[in-house]
């Protein structure tokens, strides 16, 4: 059995956008979210493992919501299931809040440090690292509708289009997989940054497809 980890953020949680103006998130059933389509897609000869968590960032610590450095977990994650074969990552869309001012281009090599953690690390099999499939995260949409939300995250849909050129340039200097998802889904209409049913079903299906490519060769 292959063991696959998707590291994540909001999205790969299963924030139900609809919950953003609610007391506290809801998330998609798990048979509808981008990871459990995922699971679905592979079938039994995998096992797939969700690491979302709200506002998680790649390398910095957030003042207003503690412990979401994906840095400072992931050495913990990584050996807390080890043996993994491959490594899902899919983080940066938090580093664009304005708390943290970084353009796209630092975003990703912020993603980057955490990769090569993973490429680095011995949490694969035999003591050797994973593979990894670096995910460009999602564009952010229009957050007129939330202003304190658009506050901050400044120029969110300009700045999160930037990233596929940054995260596709990391993913050929690492010489790993990497998938586009702003070519295969959209932001809710809702709050312009999390996936809606229909978004989870077609990432799920492009990364099962993505994983069998990596996993066959």
């Amino acid at each position: 059995m292959k063991t696959i980890l998707c590291f994540g953020d909001s999205n790969t949680w299963g924030y139900d956008p609809s919950s953003m103006t609610a007391p506290f998130p809801r998330r998609h059933p798990l048979n509808v979210r981008w990871t459990g389509i995922l699971a679905q897609e592979l079938g039994s000869e995998f096992r797939v493992i969700e690491e979302g968590q709200n506002g998680r960032t790649t390398v910095h610590e957030d003042p207003l919501n503690i412990c979401r450095k994906g840095k400072d977990y992931l050495p913990a994650c990584l050996e807390s299931h080890k043996p993994i074969d491959l490594v899902i990552m899919m983080l940066g869309s938090n580093d664009l809040k304005s708390t943290f001012n970084m353009p796209p281009s630092e975003i990703a090599a912020g993603a980057g440090v955490l990769a090569r953690m993973i490429l680095t690390s011995v949490a694969g099999p035999d003591d050797q690292p994973p593979q990894l499939l670096l995910l460009c995260p999602p564009r952010v949409g229009d957050l007129s509708l939330l202003p304190d939300l658009a506050a901050k995250i400044p120029d969110a849909a300009a700045r999160s289009s930037q990233f596929p050129h940054s995260y596709a340039a990391l993913a050929t200097t690492l010489n790993c997989g990497y998938l586009n998802s702003q070519e295969i889904v959209e932001p809710s209409s809702i709050d312009g940054l999390h996936l809606e049913a229909s978004e989870h079903l077609k990432l799920g299906q492009a990364v099962a497809s993505k994983v069998r490519e990596m996993l066959s060769s």
